[in-house]
């Protein structure tokens, strides 16, 4: 039994790994079903490792805009006080009117 979920394991160890990157899902699949193959297991491990996390985005005036790695997501967004569009605290000009907020 313990043999199963070990080999089970090793088996999804790229899934595993790229749970949280941008193509996590793509890596499953080709984890799941070229996974048998060793070119495949391996193939999946290496986009694995190599891709790039995930980055949170947000929805600003419906287009959406990736938050830079260290920006706080939650409580770090102001409003211009000309136009009311959102922005990140700290910045200087709207990225929609132009207008210093």
């Amino acid at each position: 039994m313990s043999f199963v979920i070990i080999v089970g394991i090793l088996y999804f160890l790229p899934s595993l790994i790229g749970l949280h990157k941008r193509h996590s899902l793509a890596i499953f699949l080709t984890n799941f079903f070229l996974g048998w193959t060793i070119v495949g297991w391996f193939v999946a491990l290496l986009w694995a490792v190599g891709a790039a996390p995930r980055m949170p985005a947000l929805y600003v005036r419906n287009e959406l805009i990736p938050v830079p790695a260290g920006v706080p997501v939650s409580g770090g967004l102001g409003h211009c006080h000309h136009c009311g569009a959102p922005h990140f605290h700290g910045a200087q000009f709207c990225s929609v009117c132009g207008k210093l907020v």
